[in-house]
């Protein structure tokens, strides 16, 4: 029978078809044959040499000539810290100037590498990166809210084989962070406890759906998952926003990260994914109710005519079942 679960963080229901659930090693979708990529490629912007190809640069880990890491503005951004945050309004339609951040991380000078197969010191380096460009961005007078993601393949919507990642800062709190902030203060009103170092508690007493624990850092497979192989990482350590993450903490997220990655790129054939951090905003990064993580999605599912229909998702897999299957998965 199907079960109906619950999702604390975010308050919404998810449906687990246990009768149509998929077995873990049956998301392993047959690839078809690609040519290997180079390690250089002389027409991608992100490459090093062609460094004039890409808008100005915001932050640079390394020396100027070889660098480990770069940041740079979106050619091609969705808001703009040139626009203004000029609000209009007219009548029942409420508009605002595209007033924001959008910036590029190049995560590797090679072409052809990933996280998965990097190694901790590199992952360090791109988590820097992150911590760096998040307290800069933060700064900046009428931003609200951080988000810091990465697209890894077509499914998940990356344009450019170069490994990145982005962030985008806007003047308003999307919804989705919104609505989960709003779910842990309900909860700390009700319990007088932080929502998410709860629901840690929990799973480690449970273990069931523990995929890996690192000194500073939990990796486990939501109890609602919104769809298969759904990861969360949780900091150990109660703290609201992202960037208040310190050095010790940045090389554990980094072997925990590197690990979770490299255990998907095995065990699923290197998958597409998404992940997120989510992160308070900026102007309540000291709050007792929330706490940051790291969410990661593979895109081995399709939202169809019920999930937009709806809102309420459908996972095909069981949580505890697909967290067994990544725990043995052996990276080589």
């Amino acid at each position: 029978m199907s079960e109906l679960r619950y999702n604390l963080i975010s308050g919404e229901w998810i449906i687990v078809a246990t009768e149509r659930a998929k077995r873990p090693k049956d998301f392993v979708k047959a690839k078809k044959e690609q040519v290997p990529l180079p390690e250089y490629k002389e027409n991608c912007p992100f490459c090093p040499g062609n460094e004039n190809q890409t808008p100005v640069e915001t932050f640079r880990l390394g020396s100027s000539g070889v660098w480990k890491v770069r940041s740079v503005y979106n050619k091609f951004g969705a808001v703009s810290n040139e626009e203004k945050k000029e609000r209009r309004i007219n009548g029942l339609y409420n508009s605002m100037g595209g007033f924001g951040v959008h910036e590029v991380i190049i995560e590797h000078p090679r072409h052809n590498n990933c996280i998965a197969l990097m190694s901790n010191e590199e992952v360090e380096n791109i988590l820097k990166v992150y911590r760096e460009r998040y307290l800069a961005v933060s700064e900046i007078e009428g931003i609200e809210s951080i988000v810091i993601f990465k697209n890894h393949g077509p499914a998940a919507g990356t344009s450019l084989e170069h490994p990145h990642s982005q962030l985008i800062a806007t003047p308003v709190v999307p919804p989705q962070v919104r609505g989960r902030l709003e779910q842990a203060v309900s909860f700390f009103d009700l319990n007088g406890r932080c929502v998410f170092c709860t629901m840690l508690e929990s799973e480690l007493k449970e273990k069931a759906r523990i995929v890996l624990e690192t000194d500073n850092f939990v990796a486990f497979m939501p109890y609602a998952s919104f769809a298969p192989f759904t990861i969360w990482i949780f900091p150990r350590r109660h703290s609201a926003s992202f960037g208040g993450i310190n050095d010790r903490e940045i090389s554990d997220l980094a072997e925990n990260l590197k690990t979770i990655l490299g255990k998907l790129y095995y065990g699923l054939d290197n998958p597409d994914f998404n992940y997120s951090i989510r992160s308070t905003p900026v102007g309540e990064r000291g709050t007792s109710y929330f706490h940051w993580y790291l969410s990661i999605i593979p895109r081995l599912s399709q939202p169809a005519g019920f999930e937009l229909g709806s809102g309420m998702f459908i996972n095909t897999a069981l949580p505890e079942q697909t967290a067994e299957f990544l725990r043995q998965v052996q990276l080589t």
